[in-house]
């Protein structure tokens, strides 16, 4: 009863709107109240809204001045997810033969949007490419095709659309843009289509060269069909693009510089990326060479040095621990183990990535 109250709080707005309208019109010509319009309002009260749609309809094809109001009255069935309804109370509104062609546009616009919401994509598709070829609410029924596209992972149209939508809103669309033909190369590689992947690849790079998604995709591609030089300068890349994703191409770097043999210059780009950035995974992944090549104790001065250089790390603090107790006797060790399973903990709940634009944060 609460939810049907809320429900009638916009319905009573709009009838006021009429009262004050009528009444002032009034001063020309008398005007009456239909007794239908107050039924279908009893049945909206007595929680009998499929009756009340028909009381509307009617009215609808009486009182053109009420389209406004079942307009309004459709797109609340549909928030409370009664789409079924609202479907039926935009078509009834769009049948009129006396429609104003604003009224019957902004009624297609909803139909549209109600056919999306049910799952009618088709129907939608081609409710707002009409309203696109007219001119009218361009943008909104672009935005609402390129919601569709990204539902249906057509990203061809997804691209087209997100093209069309930046020169009438002349908005920046290149960073979506480098995304979905990101989104086409990963299908495309899934698919065994190497040439078209890359093709997606570089269109991504030219829509938007800040692109990282595509720098590690070519990286990854190229991996995968043994080109580890043009790998390496997928992923080093990245550095330029945005530093924050270089924990993302440390781990392929690697596998690329040891199938070339050529460890020394890996261990020279690490240094580079220590000495220009904060990154604790370049740190951890030197300590482990360190820890290979000369040894634990080597490997742990190396971390707490770091540690102290203004680089305090749980990560860090979790492989010292580690190194730690390889050499603790039972009681310090158990100590020790208290200590790592803490940090351990905390790093497996700790997120590694935050969206700048809404804050998000996730593992991946």
């Amino acid at each position: 009863m609460i939810e049907l109250l809320w429900l009638l709080l916009p319905v009573a707005a709009a009838s006021g709107w009429l009262v004050a309208r009528f009444q002032r019109r009034a001063q020309v010509t008398h005007f009456s109240w239909s007794p239908d319009y107050f039924k279908g309002l009893n049945y909206l009260l007595n929680e009998e809204p499929d009756k009340a749609i028909d009381v509307f309809i009617k009215l609808i094809e009486v009182d053109s001045d009420t389209v406004e109001t079942h307009l309004a009255l459709g797109i609340l069935f549909r928030r409370r997810g009664e789409v079924n309804r609202a479907i039926r109370i935009h078509q009834n509104i769009i049948k009129r033969p006396t429609l104003h062609p604003q009224q019957r546009r902004l009624a297609l616009f909803e139909l549209g949007q109600d056919y999306r919401h049910a799952g009618l994509l088709d129907r939608a598709e081609e409710l707002f490419q009409e309203l696109v070829a007219s001119d009218t609410h361009q943008v909104l029924a672009l935005q609402q095709l390129l919601e569709i596209y990204q539902q249906e992972h057509d990203w061809e149209k997804a691209i087209s659309t997100a093209q069309h939508l930046e020169h009438a809103d002349n908005g920046l669309m290149h960073t979506q843009i480098a995304q979905y033909y990101c989104e086409q190369a990963e299908e495309y590689r899934r698919q065994g289509e190497y040439n078209f992947a890359r093709q997606a690849i570089t269109q991504a790079l030219k829509t938007d060269t800040k692109c990282v998604r595509a720098s590690l995709l070519e990286g990854e591609l190229a991996l995968e069909v043994g080109n580890q030089e043009q790998a390496i300068a997928a992923f080093q890349r990245v550095e330029q693009q945005d530093p924050d994703y270089l924990t993302e191409v440390i781990d392929p770097l690697q596998i690329c510089y040891q199938e070339l043999g050529q460890r020394h210059e890996f261990i020279l780009y690490l240094h580079h990326v220590l000495e220009c950035y904060d990154g604790i995974t370049p740190m951890l992944v030197l300590a482990n060479i360190i820890k290979q090549q000369e040894g634990e104790e080597k490997a742990a001065d190396f971390i707490v040095k770091q540690m102290h250089n203004q680089r305090p790390s749980v990560r860090g603090l979790d492989l010292l621990l580690d190194l730690a107790f390889s050499k603790a006797n039972n009681i310090t060790g158990d100590h020790l183990l208290l200590v790592k399973n803490m940090t351990t903990h905390l790093l497996k709940n700790k997120p590694a990535y935050k969206c700048h634009h809404c804050g998000f944060m996730a593992r991946k």
